[in-house]
């Protein structure tokens, strides 16, 4: 019987340090097999410059339908959507780009504003794509898609908006959202101070959704710190914290925190009007919205409120809403989920 119970015991730690193993290997090369998956279905990274020196990088996949334009949200970058690309490449012919001040497009704080981005953008469908697309945008994205359709209308076949912030996006807006506190503050602080030179340690260290958890932001700053050091250069990744958790920092070496600063200010919406955007759309629309959720602080965590979201919704003639149990970024924690809405939105909008 000793000797049973030594095996079961023996058996155990096998399997928890086999689970152990798994799970840290998983949050240090969770990015590596989409991106892989990505390449092998045929995407390619290009760029392409405007005559105003302007240079954009983009994506682009295999011709297997009609065109899909792709936009990220703020301090992501293509790559973000490398989850999902494989799989939309079976239905559309995916351009996905990165947005001016992010990933390797031209980091140039006079093109960082809403109106000055989305006319970039409809230089890009008339001279690159070529055809009018499905556009589809996350976040702040969403916003620039909006726009696009908005003063484009005759570029766009339908419009997908992933999770929008409208309506709790421009200063005097956000002040008791949690993207104000979390991002908007600590960027703007870093920019203002000289002591760190590491944003993504600062961030860490001054972080509002992990001072919630006392010392474990104390914890998580010296980790993050202490990995820099042994590795600069290389994105932010831990063993011991679940990769959702910190994807947020993946791209922040690439990402020009002036961007944030103009959201911070509300000099990116100089010339764009929310409400005027939303009520000159006038092409199919689906607007996908993550549940919203609020602290115990009372602070809002979701992109917008309901009763904005559905404002947004009826601003836009005949768009149709869907709520998803998420965080916000859809497209990276609900890939099955994002993608069969887009094959949904071909189906019974473009190709009827």
């Amino acid at each position: 019987m000793l000797k049973i119970f030594f095996i079961c015991i023996a058996v155990i730690v096998a399997i928890t340090i086999i689970a152990i193993s798994i799970y840290a290997y998983t949050n240090m090369n969770y990015d590596k097999k989409p991106l892989l998956k990505t390449y092998e279905a045929g995407f390619e990274e290009k760029q392409i410059k405007l005559d105003d020196g302007t240079v954009l990088n983009y994506v682009e996949g295999p011709d297997n339908g009609p065109p899909l334009f792709l936009i990220h949200g703020q301090s992501m970058k293509w790559e973000d959507y490398a989850r999902v690309l494989p799989d939309l490449a079976k239905y559309y012919h995916v351009y996905a780009i990165d947005c001016h001040g992010h990933g390797k497009s031209s980091h140039d704080s006079t093109k960082y504003t809403g109106v000055a981005m989305g006319k970039d953008f409809i230089w890009f469908i008339e001279n690159v794509i070529g055809e009018a697309v499905v556009i589809s945008g996350h976040s702040s994205g969403g916003i620039l898609a909006a726009w696009v359709a908005a003063n484009a209308s005759e570029l766009v076949l339908g419009l997908v908006l992933e999770d929008p912030p409208f309506f709790s996006v421009e200063p005097e807006e956000m002040q008791n959202t949690f993207v104000w506190y979390e991002n908007m503050e600590v960027a703007h602080g870093f920019l203002n101070q000289s002591e760190v030179d590491d944003f993504v340690v600062y961030y860490l260290e001054n972080s509002y959704m992990w001072g919630l958890f006392g010392d474990l932001r104390i914890l998580l700053a010296n980790s993050a710190r202490k990995y820099r050091e042994k590795n600069p250069g290389e994105p932010l990744k831990l063993r011991y914290v679940p990769y959702k958790w910190i994807h947020g920092t993946l791209y922040l070496d690439e990402f020009d925190l002036e961007f944030t600063e103009t959201f911070y200010t509300g000099e990116w919406f100089e010339g764009l009007d929310q409400e005027e955007t939303l009520s000159r759309i006038d092409v199919p629309t689906m607007y996908i919205k993550a549940e919203t959720m609020y602290g115990k602080d009372g602070v809002l965590y979701a992109a917008n409120s309901d009763e904005d979201a559905e404002r947004v919704r009826n601003l836009i003639k005949g768009s149709k809403m869907i709520t998803i149990k998420s965080g916000h970024d859809i497209h990276f924690e609900k890939p099955k989920e994002f993608v069969q809405i887009m094959v949904d939105f071909l189906n019974e909008v473009i190709m009827k």
